[in-house]
């Protein structure tokens, strides 16, 4: 079982394929496959750092309120990026 991060606060405005996945990965169809837990703090940097650390999927999708994106550069994209460098820095050279 893996858990997903994705903020489903505005879940009207998201895509239909995506609230179709979401719904396929919280309800699977087969019935011996685990369904995914959700796992969102509402803090992508927290919730990156937990998907890197302990698998599943995070996701941050656009919406039809947001169409140019909502990543905030300086609070949320440059953390994001120093977390996956370093996580890549450490599996590289097996550190962990």
């Amino acid at each position: 079982m893996f858990a997903f991060a994705v903020n489903e606060g505005d879940s009207k405005y998201l895509y239909p394929p995506i609230v179709g996945y979401l719904e396929s990965i919280k309800f699977p169809a087969n019935e011996k496959k685990a369904p995914c837990s959700a796992k969102s703090t509402g803090s992508m940097v927290a919730d990156v750092h937990r998907t890197l650390l302990y698998g599943g999927i995070f996701g941050y999708p656009d919406d039809k309120k947001s169409k140019s994106g909502k990543l905030q550069l300086l609070y949320e994209a440059f953390p994001t990026f120093f977390l996956d460098r370093t996580e890549w820095w450490y599996r590289s050279y097996q550190i962990l």
